[in-house]
């Protein structure tokens, strides 16, 4: 088998950089693409990049920029011709850095802003990354011995509890809810086309827990300490359940223990 190749959409750092560092520790064959708005201005991932020689290829990608996934994308298939894995890990709380507490606080841009980044962003991704990830070899996740089960490719796109509809009982945060709300329903709609037929894409929503990132230090003090995560356990409790994946667990939402998330 091809060495696995896995794309990191917001690589930059936080959530995205995390994963990077984890794949290339512990798939050791296996090359990064490394997405953000800026690789010049990543110095930490640009080091990444330099200490695994040939291992990660750093890309510019603006998500909010149809023109800049469809330009990633033609490098990609350029030069690898394929993904075996795409997670979406860019987020954005509010253009003001805070979720809003009530109506008062909401404006259209905000909430267009939020959902450009977190929705229709990584929608887009999959619009032009799809076809690569059904070329993929299924090098992530777990493969039945019933080939029709089998999958080429997994898309994961970070989502948040907060977004779940069903567990909502303190309301507030308009803009990050819905952005992550309507997310879930891109990878429920994307896990039954991809679903179709074969080669098989399964797609999944998966919660991170709260991470001691900058988008979730202002709301710390309500977090209880041994549920505030750093950025490296909650990616590998996330790549322990992307390893196990199958067919039969595409189209949910996972917390970061693995067990299901309401939407």
């Amino acid at each position: 088998m091809a060495a696995p190749v896995a794309l990191i959409q917001g690589a930059s750092r936080g959530l995205g950089l995390a994963f990077c560092k984890h794949i290339l520790k512990n798939k050791t064959t296996a090359v990064v693409i490394a997405t953000c708005r800026n690789p010049d201005g990543a110095a930490e991932l640009r080091e990444l990049s330099a200490q695994n020689t040939g291992r990660v290829t750093l890309l510019g990608l603006d998500v909010n920029r149809e023109e800049d996934v469809q330009g990633a994308e033609q490098l990609v298939k350029k030069n690898f011709g394929r993904l075996d894995l795409l997670v979406n890990s860019s987020a954005l709380l509010h253009p003001s850095g805070k979720g809003e507490t009530s109506l008062r606080d909401v404006s259209a841009q905000g909430i267009i802003s939020t959902l450009t980044t977190n929705t229709v962003g990584p929608l887009v991704m999959a619009k032009y990354f799809a076809p690569l990830l059904q070329k993929g070899e299924g090098a992530f996740g777990q493969q039945p011995g019933d080939k029709a089960k089998q999958h080429s490719g997994i898309i994961v796109n970070i989502t948040a509890k907060v977004g779940s509809i069903g567990d909502n009982g303190l309301g507030g945060w308009y803009s990050y809810r819905m952005s992550k709300a309507a997310l879930n329903m891109a990878t429920r709609n994307l896990s039954i086309e991809l679903g179709r037929g074969r080669p098989k894409v399964l797609c999944v929503s998966l919660h991170p827990g709260t991470l001691n990132t900058d988008l979730s230090r202002p709301y710390h003090k309500n977090v209880q300490k041994d549920k505030l995560f750093s950025t490296e356990h909650s990616v590998h409790c996330l790549m322990h359940i992307i390893d196990r994946l199958n067919i039969s667990m595409t189209g949910k939402a996972y917390n970061w223990d693995g067990t299901e998330l309401p939407w």
